[in-house]
Order: C-alpha cells, then structure tokens, then sequence
C-alpha cells in the first residue's frame, strides 16, 4: 500500500516573509491541514522585508534545570518548569519545546495534571509489573533493590518531551501535565535539559 504524499502544493513553499491567512491544504486520503503559520514571499529589496525575514527567522534556546528531591512515585511538574521558562518561551510565536531528563532512574511523561489520584494509582501500577526485592530476577543489584526496577520503568516511560509552542505558551490539552516519575526510593535532584526551537 502506497501511503499518500505528506508535502503541501509548491506553491505553498515560499521564502521568509509575514504572516497570512491560514488557508486548508487537501494531503490526500480525506486529510485536511489548516497551517497556523503560512510565510508569504519576500524579495529582500525592501529594508522592510528584510527586518520581517529576521523577526521570521528561526531561532532556539536551551535551559538546564535541576528539580528538586521527590520522593518515590510521580510528580507534576508543570509550573516548576514554566517558571523556569517562561521569559524564553514567551518569545516564540510557533515552535516546539523538546525536554530531555538526564538521568536513568527516573523518567518523563505527560498525563493527567487535576487529579492526583491518577499519579499514585500510575505508581502503583508500575510497582507491580516492575517485579521489586529479594525474589525479583533481576541481576544488577549493586545499587539497592530498588535500582534495577527504576531502570526499567526509566524505559518504560522514557527521559523525553516534544511539545508543541504555540503564542508563547506550551499547547497542550486542558488536562495535560508534565510528570516526573521518580523510581528511587533515595531522593535527589534530577537535571533536565530544555530546548525550545521555532520562530
């Protein structure tokens, strides 16, 4: 089966320029994309296209945060991380914030963010199919019993983030969150790396 061609009509490719009316572009298979962001053409003969090109321009920035402590189980982290961010994200119109947790016992999700009930039954969902102590299989055990387990639901859920920019603010759903899973029984600080890119 031929899957239908992902790239919009050439015209749409144009160089760096302003902002225009969203207009729909049909993919194929019924597929319908309204784009948010749409440059126009610019010749750059104009000193004014030229500061709209640069104001257009893809730009990034990169942040190393430290989380405090947790204790075991998974924590919502949200508005740690906004506030860390904010002056640098408000300044991207469209773009993607990529997040990257520097660390193997512990990991990131995105889940529910109102009710916490949702963090302890995840945690006690992971405790039993993460097998954990003296009858645990597990080899790697020079760092506690708890260490090897923590490794695997590091993986289970994975140490990165992609979320969409949109206005200077992460778009995501009304009921979204940024989790940090802690796997360790032994508290400490945990780093994460957060990159933003787009314009």
């Amino acid at each position: 089966m031929q899957m239908p061609s992902l790239s919009p009509p050439s015209s749409s490719l144009v160089s760096l320029g302003g902002f225009a009316k969203p207009k729909p572009v049909a993919l194929g298979g019924g597929i319908l994309v309204k784009a948010l962001y749409t440059p126009n053409k610019t010749t750059f003969n104009d000193p004014s296209d030229s500061k709209m090109a640069a104001a257009t321009a893809p730009k990034w920035a990169q942040k190393t945060i430290t989380l405090p402590p947790q204790r075991r189980g998974c924590h919502l982290v949200t508005p740690k991380i906004l506030k860390e961010i904010g002056q640098d994200l408000s300044g991207f119109k469209c773009g993607l914030a990529h997040l990257f947790l520097q660390h193997t016992s512990a990991s990131l999700t995105m889940n529910e963010n109102y009710d916490s009930d949702v963090r302890d039954d995840t945690e006690t969902f992971l405790n039993r199919i993460v097998p954990e102590g003296r009858s645990a299989p597990w080899r790697h055990t020079l760092e506690g019993p708890d260490d090897m387990p923590a490794h695997i639901k590091s993986s289970m859920f994975g140490c990165t983030l992609t979320i969409p920019i949109t206005n200077g603010q992460l778009n995501m759903g009304t009921w979204q969150g940024i989790w940090l899973c802690e796997h360790r029984d032994a508290a400490t600080p945990r780093n994460v790396v957060i990159t933003l890119s787009g314009i």
